[in-house]
């Protein structure tokens, strides 16, 4: 593990299941290792590129205390003691190097998150999840490769697929930390940070929602 990839000292307000604060503050590798609730937000992108609805994953970096190399949300970031959401934000351009505000996204819930597939962590968040339509292909962004591997444009109807009707590998379109071209992929089901509820699934049904101008929208 690196210390680039997060700092394990970094201190993380521990909650209930139900999101309300303990009054406890405790670093990023305690509650990891003890499996305390806590906050964090997942910005995800998506929209239409020649005229072909996408979402946006993140490959996460391969020294994440978490997950490591999964796709998973386009952008997450926990909440930093006595943080808002709108000031975790920041993670938003840390990773993908564009800012945004509160103001340009769309939320569609609050998701329990919980990951125990790297040995001795156990990770449980509350995360706010939001929506970011931005058209166009991803490679306005410049992935962070002290954050994430690449950023992968997928096309919505593939994870539809690959979550829906059991479909195993989809053409996708990656763009590598410190390139500014897209470059063709396969991505295999196997690759997701999905999760026992689908995640990627549920997402991805929000945002074609989005698209076709629903008034309610959730995960």
């Amino acid at each position: 593990m690196s210390d680039r990839a997060q700092d394990p000292n970094e201190l993380f307000d521990v909650l209930t299941a139900g999101g309300r604060p303990t009054g406890e503050a405790k670093s990023r590798a305690s509650v990891h290792r003890d499996g305390d609730w806590h906050g964090s937000i997942h910005v995800w992108v998506y929209g239409i590129d020649r005229d072909e609805p996408y979402l946006a994953f993140q490959r996460r970096g391969k020294f994440k205390d978490t997950l490591p190399r999964k796709l998973d949300a386009t952008v997450g970031g926990h909440l930093r003691s006595g943080e808002s959401a709108d000031e975790t934000l920041r993670e938003v351009e840390e990773e993908i190097g564009q800012p945004v505000t509160l103001a340009e996204l769309q939320p569609v819930g609050v998701r329990l998150g919980v990951s125990e597939e790297t040995p001795g962590v156990v990770d449980r968040e509350i995360q706010r999840v939001y929506l970011w339509r931005l058209d166009g292909p991803i490679s306005v962004f410049t992935p962070n490769p002290d954050e994430l591997e690449s950023l992968i444009q997928l096309k919505l109807d593939d994870v539809l697929a690959i979550f829906g009707d059991g479909v195993v590998a989809a053409d996708a379109l990656e763009l590598k930390a410190g390139s500014a071209i897209l470059t063709p992929t396969l991505i295999t089901v196997s690759e997701f940070a999905a999760g026992i509820d689908r995640y990627p699934f549920r997402v991805a049904i929000a945002a074609r929602n989005a698209l076709r101008g629903d008034r309610y929208i959730s995960i």
